[in-house]
């Protein structure tokens, strides 16, 4: 028994390098994939939402003239977050249905794909973070030590859209209507979310609803951290962490069970 338990930790110790390494090469083979003869290649990570930034402040400031202080550095954080969020979801739901020739490799480790979709959306958050530092600096946001808590709320991030990605990938592959219907549930969560308007501007009545959407809290405690220069909201933070902590193992179980029949299915 003894002999068996130490077995499984020396192989264990052998999978994590081997797995991490996977997950490199997987992440590099997605990215010039993506962006596979395209001319401005990776550049498409920043002209999108600075195109989106452009349409948000013509429209809302300049002719709706809605007043909040930077607000180009109010909308494009915004933008970064749900970015990542939206497209890890879209990719992770076709994940198992674009790597055919990789689900049917025996051994090949299923449970890594939405893990290297994620963390594509990270990269790309990272390489447009630097233009939003730009903007901050431009609208007069001085940082404050607060905003070393980025990596933290990137983790909370990151394990939200894993929690959810795993699930979402396991049902596409049985339910095809699955990234129909995926969008049209993240276009209406895009309005549900605070990115291009205030969050006062809820009603106190519909504020229980709202308030149920985990993306509202993450990119008020973005904001609060690099344009407010204050502690994020904690008690938030900490539910959401409580509900992928029940999430994330109840996606990935479900992920592992339904990759029984990938191959059958795909």
């Amino acid at each position: 028994m003894r002999v068996k338990l130490l077995g499984r930790m020396f192989q264990q110790q052998w999978q994590l390098p081997y797995l991490w390494d996977l997950l490199r090469s997987l992440v590099d083979r997605n990215l010039k994939l993506m962006y596979k003869r395209s001319t401005l290649g990776i550049a498409w990570t920043l002209i999108n939402p600075l195109l989106q930034l452009a349409v948000f402040v013509f429209v809302f400031q300049i002719i709706l003239n809605i007043n909040i202080p930077q607000y180009a550095s109010y909308v494009f954080c915004g933008l970064l977050v749900w970015t990542w969020f939206q497209s890890s979801l879209f990719e992770a739901t076709g994940v198992i249905i674009n790597n055919q020739p990789l689900i049917r490799q025996p051994r090949f480790p299923v449970v890594i794909l939405p893990i290297v979709v994620v963390s594509t959306g990270l990269i790309h958050f990272l390489l447009a973070l630097p233009v939003l530092i730009i903007f901050l600096l431009i609208d007069g946001v001085q940082l404050t030590p607060w905003a070393l808590l980025l990596p933290l709320l990137n983790l909370v991030q990151f394990l939200l859209t894993i929690s959810i990605a795993y699930f979402l990938a396991a049902l596409n592959v049985t339910f095809r209507d699955t990234q129909h219907t995926l969008g049209v549930v993240l276009q209406l969560l895009f309005y549900m979310t605070p990115i291009f308007y205030q969050i006062g501007n809820i009603p106190d009545q519909y504020w229980y609803a709202y308030g149920l959407n985990p993306l509202v809290h993450l990119v008020t405690s973005y904001r609060q951290i690099l344009i407010g220069g204050t502690q994020p909201d904690w008690l938030a933070l900490g539910m959401i962490l409580g509900c992928c902590a029940i999430a994330l193992p109840v996606g990935y179980r479900i992920f592992k069970r339904q990759s029984l029949r990938f191959v059958e299915e795909i």
